[in-house]
């Protein structure tokens, strides 16, 4: 796994909220269902998320969560950069210092070349993008096997 547990969820629960039509605020218990997602793990990811502008959270009996901005203006990447940094895009793969086309471990050059791919991939993929794909193509981002609704 490239991304860690916390980023994949953040990026599903991003996901589930930017597949919704309306304006209105989503609860975190709902995604937590509908994604089969600790509540209480998510809340601390959605915490994390508003600190960083791609949440916005209000509180009560219509509250929940909302995207800050359009799915259109949230790339993957805004997500990673979010919860995990950028790390995976700069260090070496086998966690040496000072590893460079100078210096290279083992990995370097076909890891420089994946990661650039990557995190191009990352920068051009929205969270609009993949919610027309997961609305369209019924695609799944939970292991419980039912559609979204």
């Amino acid at each position: 796994m490239i991304l860690s547990k916390t980023c994949n969820y953040a990026i599903r629960a991003l996901l589930y909220v930017a597949t919704r039509k309306s304006d209105n605020f989503v609860p975190v218990r709902e995604i937590s269902q509908k994604l089969d997602l600790s509540f209480h793990f998510l809340s601390k990811i959605h915490l994390i998320l508003i600190q960083h502008h791609l949440t916005t959270s209000s509180r009560g009996v219509k509250g929940g969560v909302s995207l800050a901005r359009p799915a259109e203006d949230i790339t993957i990447y805004d997500i990673i950069e979010a919860v995990d940094g950028n790390a995976m895009f700069q260090n070496c793969v086998l966690g040496l210092e000072n590893c460079s086309d100078d210096h290279p471990c083992p990995l370097h050059h076909s890891w420089s070349e994946y990661r650039l791919n990557l995190k191009k991939i990352f920068q051009e993929v929205t969270l609009a993008d993949l919610a027309e794909k997961i609305n369209n193509e019924q695609v799944r981002l939970s292991n419980i096997t039912e559609i979204l609704d």
